[in-house]
């Protein structure tokens, strides 16, 4: 959302629901905002810290999910709805942790925090692992394909942290400065390089990967106006930014996906597609023939112009290079973050006002909503998908 900053979680208790996770495949992680709302102005309404949480999905059957665990851990819907991963195996998650709540005075105050959660989900039930520090605001994140690598956006920091994962063995190892603030970094399918979302600066930077060693080359490419979370097309030949448009909100003008060309040398952008007004979330199909842009549509501020109740998807056909928007499907209340099944037959997107997921069939390009709403238990500021 558009704030720039968002104490840490004394426990991490963690409630279970008895389920066999060893066997559970694949998972959905939701993180869970219980510190912000808005009132019908749409000025933030800020709660104490100490009741967000990290819920764990079996969607074995994705018409029918079910939590295996609820982890009392901070996160928050303050940037991208990309703060949290699934590590390739599916045995391993992050779990950014970038706005602390405290009292200043008489009031509340959000601020940045430093922290990334790592989860244990071979542990039956799922568990915390450790807790790491990356930099200020670390944001939307990223594992590597080989899964031995993760990196972090850190927005107040404007660099990226460099981890190393060897299981539950979450270590940083190095930090890149971006010179700009940087809200969402995503690796390429081959591993060898990554894509940072530059959100007040307009671009998407390419960064170059050997090993552990992460470069950044200064090579920026321009997108539409705030770029919040970039996504790459299967096999990898272009990427999709989110161009939100409003830093972080809607402001009743339409916005665009841009589309980056990762197979020219050097890689750059080739086209605008617009989307509607406010895209924050964005996912793509694992078959790399459909993505959808998830649209605020002002549904966070009932006295503006632009208000409706719900925000809605734009769905954009992926043929080759050829990105287009082909129709659109109703979300519920403030929609943020949007995952695929690994089949891509499936599509979830938690509805933040509506602390709910919508469910969605998936044939092509065609997405129907089930009807079906799946409650949880807070209001969802981000989710992922395990690869498999």
């Amino acid at each position: 959302m558009r704030h720039p900053v968002l104490a840490p979680l004394a426990g991490a208790a963690l409630v279970a629901l008895g389920l066999n996770v060893a066997a559970a495949a694949p998972f959905l992680i939701v993180g869970n905002d219980e510190k912000l709302l808005w009132d019908d102005n749409g000025k933030p309404v800020v709660s104490p810290a100490g009741k967000d949480s990290v819920v764990i999905l079996d969607l074995a059957d994705p018409a029918k999910p079910k939590i295996v665990a609820n982890l009392p851990l901070k996160n928050s819907v303050v940037g991208p709805p990309v703060n949290l991963d699934i590590d390739p195996s599916g045995t391993v998650a992050l779990v950014a942790d970038s706005i602390d709540v405290a009292k200043d005075g008489e009031t509340l105050k959000m601020s940045p925090d430093d922290k990334i959660h790592v989860i244990d989900l071979k542990a039956n039930p799922p568990k915390l692992a450790a807790t790491v520090k990356a930099g200020r605001q670390p944001s939307g994140l990223s594992f590597s394909p080989s899964g031995n690598l993760a990196l972090v956006a850190n927005r107040a920091d404007k660099s990226i942290s460099v981890l190393s994962v060897n299981g539950t063995d979450v270590k940083l190892i190095d930090t890149v400065p971006m010179g700009d603030e940087v809200s969402h970094v995503v690796f390429t399918p081959d591993g060898k390089r990554a894509l940072a979302a530059k959100f007040t600066a307009h671009k998407v930077a390419l960064l170059e990967v050997a090993g552990d060693k992460v470069t950044y080359n200064k090579l920026d490419l321009p997108m539409g106006l705030y770029p919040y979370n970039v996504a790459v097309v299967p096999p990898g030949t272009i990427a999709l930014s989110a161009d939100n448009g409003n830093a972080g909100a809607s402001d009743g003008s339409v916005d665009t996906t841009s589309v980056i060309d990762l197979a020219a040398q050097p890689p750059r952008a080739i086209d605008r597609v617009v989307v509607g007004d406010g895209p924050e979330g964005l996912a793509v199909s694992p078959k790399g023939d459909v993505a959808v842009a998830v649209i605020l549509a002002g549904s966070n501020n009932k006295s503006a112009y632009y208000y409706h109740r719900n925000g809605h998807l734009a769905v954009l056909r992926i043929d080759g290079k050829k990105v287009s928007h082909v129709g659109d499907v109703e979300a519920g209340g403030l929609p943020e973050g949007a995952a695929f099944t690994p089949d891509g037959r499936w599509l979830l997107v938690g509805n933040y006002l509506d602390q709910d997921l919508s469910i969605y069939r998936v044939d092509g390009t065609s997405i129907t909503d089930t009807g079906t709403r799946f409650k949880l238990p807070g209001h969802p500021a981000s989710l992922r998908m395990s690869p498999k």
